[in-house]
Formats: C-alpha cells, structure tokens, sequence
C-alpha cells in the first residue's frame, strides 16, 4: 500500500497522497486527526503535515475500524486505546489460518 519511486520507498506523504491512497477526502484525515490524539503527523518547514508509515498504519487501523467494521467514533478510540486487544486479534486470526491450512492438508491426504 506505500507507494514506491522506482526502487525508493518513499519514507513521507502529504495529506493528498494518504487521502488518494484511501480514497477519503482530506477533510476527513485532518477531522480524524483532532479526534485520535495518537494520529499527530509532523510538519515540515511549511506547515504542511508530513505523514509517515507509522501514521499511515495508525490511519489504516482507524480506517478499518471505522469504515469497514462499523465502529463509531468512541469506539475506534477505544479500541485503539485497547492496543493489545487488537493484537491478540490480528494472533488469534494468525493461527485459526494456520490450523485451517494444517486440516486442509489433512483432508487432502485422506
């Protein structure tokens, strides 16, 4: 999902480049911003904000939370605020994948 320049990742995006990369107006990045404490891109000497792959990924988990499982605002924050919760999912996913795999290989041997 980060862009790349030739063999170059890029290690910093303006405002309209995570906008295009999620397909959301960047109204709704700035407005997110005042609502997560924990999404605070830096700024450059201009003023613009400056995001970086830890932001874009924190902006991915909010993305997903609110947009694709349906989470109000109150509960994304939560939900970020419960970190490990999160994890322990994303684990718990890991290994369910993990047996899936182990009982499709056994069912392909019988």
């Amino acid at each position: 999902m980060i862009p790349k320049i030739g063999e170059i990742e890029k290690l910093y995006f303006s405002i309209s480049e995570v906008a295009e990369m999620f397909e959301v107006n960047s109204s709704l990045i700035r407005f997110w911003e005042k609502e997560f404490p924990q999404l605070q891109p830096r700024k450059n000497s201009r003023g613009n904000r400056v995001y970086n792959k830890k932001d874009i990924e924190l902006f991915k988990k909010i993305h997903h939370l609110v947009k694709d499982r349906g989470y109000t605002l109150e509960g994304a924050k939560n939900a970020l605020r419960k970190k490990e919760v999160l994890d322990e999912g994303e684990t718990l996913m890991q290994k369910l994948r993990r047996v899936r795999t182990e009982l499709m290989s056994i069912a392909g041997g019988l």
